[in-house]
Formats: C-alpha cells, structure tokens, sequence
C-alpha cells in the first residue's frame, strides 16, 4: 500500500519544488520592499565587499551574505561616504543600517528593483535547498511517501512562501535547525570521529544563521541523554555511555566555533576597525541584565585575536536582549511591547491552513495509536527506538515553543519556522501510522479520501492565497480580509503592497 516508485518518488518532488519556485518568484516579483529587508540587503553587500560588520550585528551573517551574493555581479555603486556608513558618531544609532540600505538602493544612482529581484532570487534558492533537503531527509527516515507528504506541506505552506522569497533570516533559521539536527542525529548513530566532525559542522552553521538556534543547545543535550538511555548496552553503562557522548559533544561544538563561527566572522571584521568595533558593542550592550555575558564579550572584543568572537557573542546578547525587553506589536486590538501567552498559539490556529490542523488532529491520532498499541503489548521502549527520530522532532518542537512562549518577541508567526519542517515529518509519519492501523477496518477507503480531500484543500487555500502569502489568514479567522483585526506587522502588512497602491493611485 505504501510503496512508491524511486523514480516516480524524484519525478513528484522535483515538480512540487518547481511549482513552489514558481508561486514564490512570480509572487514576489510585484512586492515592494518590506521593512526588514532594506536593512538586510545593505548588511550583506557591506560584508561581501567591505569585509565589515558594522551593520545589522544583531543576526549572523550567512543568510545575508546568501542575499547580497548575487549582487555582486550588479556593479553597484556603494556610498561609502555616506553618515550611515562612516558612523563618526560617538554611538551611531540602531537605524543608520536602515538609513543605509536606502542610501545603496534609492539614492547611489543603483537599480533598485534590479537589486530587490536578485537579492530575493537568491533567498527563494535557499528555500528550495531546504525544501530538498526535507524531502530527502523524510525519505530517508520514513519511506518514499513519507518524503512526499512532507514536501507537499512545506510547498504548500503559505507562511513559509510567504517568508522564504524575503531577504530575511527565517528561512536560514529553519534550515539551519534541520541540518543541525540530522547531523546530530546522524553522530548519535554511529559517533564515529568523522561524524563528530560533520556534527561540528552542521552545528556551526546553525549557529551562524540565526542567534535563536541556540536553543538548539539544550535541545541536543536532553535527545543525547535520551538516547544514551534508550540504546545503552547494558543498563549498568548508561553513565559510562552518558559520559562518551557529552565529551563527544562538546567537541562538535568546539568544531563549530573553531572551523565555522571563528573563521566566518574573522572574514567580516577584517577592516572594521577595533575602535569602532569596541565602541559599537559598548553602546549595543551595556544595558544587558548578565553582566558576566556583557563582561566576556567586551573582554573579547579588546583582544584582537579574539575580536571576531567578540563580534559573535555581542550579536547574540543583542538578541537576547531584544528577546527580553520586547517590542511593540498588535495583537487582537491590543497594543504593548509585553508580550501575550496566547499570541505564538493564535497565530499558527489562524494563519496556517485549518486543512493543516485537521490533517495534524488525524496525525496525532495516529501516533497515539501506534504508542498505545505499544504500551499494551509492554513493548514502549522498542517503539521508541524504532521512533527516535519521530521523538527528537517532537522535542525540538516543544523546546522552540517553550522558547517562544517564554521570551517577549512577539512580531511575527514567521518566529516559529524553525519548527515547521519538524511538523512535516511529525505530520507525515503520524498519518502512516494511522493508516497502518485501521487499514483492515471497513471504512478505510472513506478516511483515505477524507484525507485526500484535506490535501486538496490545502494546496487549494495556498493557490488561492497567491500572491497575497504574506497577509494570509485561514476560513476560521474570517480569511485574509479580517486579518487585521487578529495581528499585523510581519503577519499582515509589513510595507509590501506599496507597488500596487501606486497602481492604484495611477488608475
């Protein structure tokens, strides 16, 4: 019932990454620049040509060096005298990135448009790749059906075409969560050097890709326990086993600040002048709530050997603090720069498709199933061996939420991508196992249509949302056109439909 052909497998995947390539770039063609992304652009030119930091320091550098990659091939003029650039300020401030990414793209004789194209051209590449890299991970663990459930959500999944075709660092952020994981998943079963060492590498460029990745920290540790416990030898050498793995582990991440996060951020300071680097964390950090953190990272920072990590631990306490202090948003007609318990779980119930919640509910049930059947025949600890991929993507799940829930940032559904390829794979395998389970029930063939229907209507409410991704709200909020009634900003109207009012305005 589940066997797929290879061939037809890869035939079905490369078409469904052609049509989200598709919607994605035909999408974004007519979106003007939303608010993030005139800093990012900037940044990233700056550091490609520059081999300087100064800007944008409070998010790694890769997915912006993804961005302005292509750029390099425009000629563009780079307004290096400009104030936003030079920064003789005693403490230039937090928006000169903006002032500085409007000078490179309005006002230094460069293309805009051209520039915007390219930069997001690059960023829906970066999508398909993880998009890919799902497809072929899900297979791997699951089966060819597994593979293709799910890429059909991620295709699909309007906040991720949405996000994905921005030049913005939350696509970076889920890829970096995925490769991070199977690497480590991959050293946990055969902890071979080789694997200790890829481990390292994939965790490294997690790191670099987004400062919330780490979580990804104590997540790594509780599946390395789990684990430990769960494949032990003997019982008696789990604190043996224990012990191997986390100096193991903690030699992947010495791997990934020795071989990735040191070496690409000495590549970015390398002309931003010590002084001015020095000056710029003061001001950026000097009202952190852990002095010790604040302490190491300005101790860093005056060593010139160690100026890169320097600039590495200020972009993270950056966030982090931003993370704690908040910022102003609007939520269900309320406005604060506090945070709201209900504002992660109302967004991801209305702005992800009601097909997808109904297809988890039968999911859920399935999986739930398939532990019951396991308890009852006293055979728990084997399904979760057999299941402990399923399990380390359920508790990556639930430690980003935890982290969402707990933090102050409350600006986005785009927050919680990391976790969606996660839902996918949860998603697909609980749906195998409900078929597994009542395949010899009389009414199978009516659910297996149930769920085909549920197929179709997602796919459906993602054709019909576009271009609209970015505003797209489902049936149960009242659609996109009372989706500003729940939340705005990054979730409904973050500046791009400037084009098509000025269509209108000409009309």
């Amino acid at each position: 019932m589940w066997r797929l052909n290879n061939k037809i497998t890869n035939i079905l995947a490369f078409i469904l990454l052609l049509i989200m390539a598709l919607t994605a770039f035909l999408s974004m063609l007519h979106d003007s620049l939303t608010f993030d992304e005139l800093a990012h652009i900037g940044a990233g030119y700056s550091y490609l040509v520059k081999h300087d930091y100064r800007l944008n320091p409070e998010h790694p550098p890769l997915s912006k060096d993804i961005i302005a990659f292509p750029l390099l091939f425009l000629n563009l003029h780079f307004p290096d005298q400009h104030p936003s650039w030079t920064q003789e300020e005693a403490a230039p401030p937090w928006w000169s990135q903006f002032d500085f990414g409007r000078e490179l793209l309005y006002r230094s004789g460069n293309n805009p448009r051209q520039i915007i194209i390219a930069a997001r051209s690059a960023m829906i590449l970066f999508l398909l790749l993880l998009g890919w890299l799902l497809f072929f991970y899900s297979k791997k663990i699951g089966g060819n059906l597994i593979g293709l459930i799910a890429l059909t959500l991620f295709a699909f999944s309007p906040t991720l075409l949405a996000h994905g075709r921005l030049t913005n660092t939350d696509i970076g952020a889920a890829f970096g969560a995925l490769i991070a994981t199977i690497g480590w998943l991959h050293f946990l079963k055969k902890p071979t050097w080789p694997n200790v060492f890829l481990a390292g590498l994939a965790f490294g460029l997690a790191m670099i890709l987004k400062f919330s990745l780490i979580l990804l920290i104590p997540f790594l540790a509780i599946i390395t326990l789990i684990y430990a416990f769960l494949f032990a030898p003997e019982k008696r050498k789990i604190p043996k086993t224990v012990i191997v793995y986390l100096i193991k582990a903690f030699l992947i991440g010495l791997i990934g600040v020795v071989f990735i996060i040191w070496p690409v951020y000495q590549f970015h300071i390398q002309n931003y002048p010590p002084d001015h680097q020095l000056r710029d964390t003061i001001n950026d950090i000097s009202g952190h709530p852990l002095p010790l953190a604040r302490d190491l990272s300005l101790w860093l920072t005056k060593h010139e050997s160690l100026r890169a990590l320097g600039q590495y631990t200020r972009g993270l306490l950056m966030a982090s603090q931003r993370t704690a202090w908040g910022n102003t948003a609007v939520f269900c007609g309320e406005i604060a720069a506090n945070s709201w318990l209900a504002y992660f779980p109302t967004l991801y119930l209305l702005k992800e498709p009601l097909a997808l919640h109904l297809l988890t509910l039968i999911a859920l049930i399935g999986a739930s199933l398939s532990l019951w059947r396991a308890i009852r025949q006293r055979s728990c600890l084997t399904w979760l061996k057999n299941n402990f991929v399923i399990l380390a993507c359920l508790i990556w799940v639930l430690v980003y939420w935890i982290g969402a829930l707990s933090g102050n940032l409350n600006i986005g559904i785009r927050h919680l991508m990391p976790t969606f390829p996660f839902v996918y794979i949860l998603v697909a395998f609980g749906l195998k196992e409900f078929f597994l389970i009542i395949k010899s029930i009389r009414y199978c063939r009516l659910v297996l249509l149930i769920v085909l229907l549920l197929f179709y209507w997602y796919i459906s409410s993602s054709l019909i949302a576009f271009p609209h991704y970015l505003s797209y709200y489902n049936e149960l909020a009242g659609g996109t056109v009372n989706g500003y009634k729940i939340a705005v900003d990054s979730n409904y109207d973050w500046g791009q439909d400037f084009y098509r009012l000025l269509e209108f305005m000409k009309q």
